[in-house]
């Protein structure tokens, strides 16, 4: 006992002796704060230059012989408030002393007929509305605060008149976007004001961007607004288009890939996005984390996803990039080709206890 005593304590004074050393022969780096260092302001911004009068006179001993030395500039961000202006064209008449007849200028231009707003007023009612999802009560209440009276009522009529005269430009997009050989179509929900209650609406979106598959065609998105999610949307929506299709596996999309559509069926072009949940749970799995790790490792959550060789086989995805098939994909790009990665004990191809099914609009595959 005294002999391991002994080899503790001297292990313990050359523990010390070591840790001495390495403190002489190391250096510390003092912490040198930073100071924090501002995001200079946009170049585009105009500059109002004020300059502060110079001293005629030295401070120190009252000398007039000053010579400049340099400057330095503090910026400012400032706003100018918004400011309303009442225009008046005046248009003055005239009488013909010869044969009685009254000569005046055309009244000005303005977008809606008989109306009374300017263009840009008109521009920033329907920003405000449709850019930064203000109703137009809102508006309403905040003009009425600006000193400005703006009913409810007389907005919405300046909103539907500046629809009416968008409408050829949409008709010109509409026209652009239709004429493409593929789309990506896909509808999200909005809210949509009704008496007593709100409804679940829906904003259908078609774009047309060929740019990924070397398209020379612009981009463009075609919009559409519906209040419910019925299967004659789309169908409206898409009934001069014939080309490729990629959208999700909603039903409304199946009239359009019917045989005896006229003038002819879409092409499906779907992906493995839909899909994945359905088939991750066939995959193996890691085992049970514990409570402190809510965050699983990036091994595990990649197991969630199908491998890279059936990630590559979309459906329709020669039709629809422009490329060659991938391996793993049919050359009607009509089916998806689905080949599981290695799947979790019980879990056979096609057995009774699996769960994948890969659900397409007119296609169920189980594995």
């Amino acid at each position: 006992m005294e002999l391991q005593l002994e080899e503790l304590e001297a292990d313990a004074g050359e523990d010390e002796l070591a840790a001495e050393l390495a403190a002489r022969s190391s250096t510390v780096r003092a912490f040198e704060r930073k100071r924090p260092s501002r995001k200079p302001f946009p170049d585009h911004l105009p500059r109002e230059r004020v300059v502060i009068a110079a001293p005629s006179n030295c401070p120190c001993c009252g000398s007039a012989k000053l010579a400049k030395l340099g400057e330095d500039i503090t910026e400012t961000l400032e706003v100018i408030p918004r400011q309303w202006k009442v225009i008046q064209t005046v248009r003055e008449k005239f009488s013909c002393r010869e044969c009685e007849k009254i000569a005046q200028p055309p009244a000005p231009f303005h977008v809606t007929p008989r109306g009374f707003a300017g263009p840009n007023l008109l521009a920033m009612i329907l920003f405000e509305k449709f850019g930064q999802h203000q109703p137009l009560n809102r508006q309403s209440e905040r003009y009425a605060r600006e000193g400005i009276d703006l009913s409810l009522s007389t907005l919405a009529d300046q909103v539907g008149a500046c629809a009416a005269a968008l409408k050829p430009v949409h008709a010109l997009i509409e026209t652009h976007v239709l004429a493409a050989e593929r789309l990506h179509g896909d509808d999200t929900t909005v809210p949509i004001l009704a008496r007593g209650k709100t409804d679940t609406g829906r904003i259908w979106t078609y774009v047309r961007d060929d740019r990924p598959f070397g398209g020379q065609s612009p981009p463009a998105a075609l919009y559409y607004a519906s209040r419910d999610r019925r299967q004659e949307h789309p169908e409206r929506h898409l009934k001069s288009f014939s080309g490729i299709l990629q959208a999700d596996a909603y039903g409304g999309y199946n009239p359009l890939f019917k045989a005896d559509r006229d003038p002819g069926p879409l092409t499906q072009a779907l992906c493995w996005a839909r899909a994945r949940a359905a088939n991750s749970s066939c995959l193996p799995t890691s085992p049970p984390m514990p409570n402190a790790a809510r965050t699983p490792p990036r091994s595990h959550r990649s197991r969630s996803r199908p491998s890279s060789a059936s990630t590559r086989c979309l459906t329709s995805s020669a039709g629809s990039t422009g490329l060659p098939p991938t391996n793993g994909c049919n050359d009607a790009g009509r089916k998806a080709v689905f080949s599981p990665p290695n799947l979790r004990p019980g879990c056979e191809p096609r057995g009774p206890n699996c769960r994948a099914v890969l659900r397409l609009p007119s296609l169920s595959t189980t594995y």
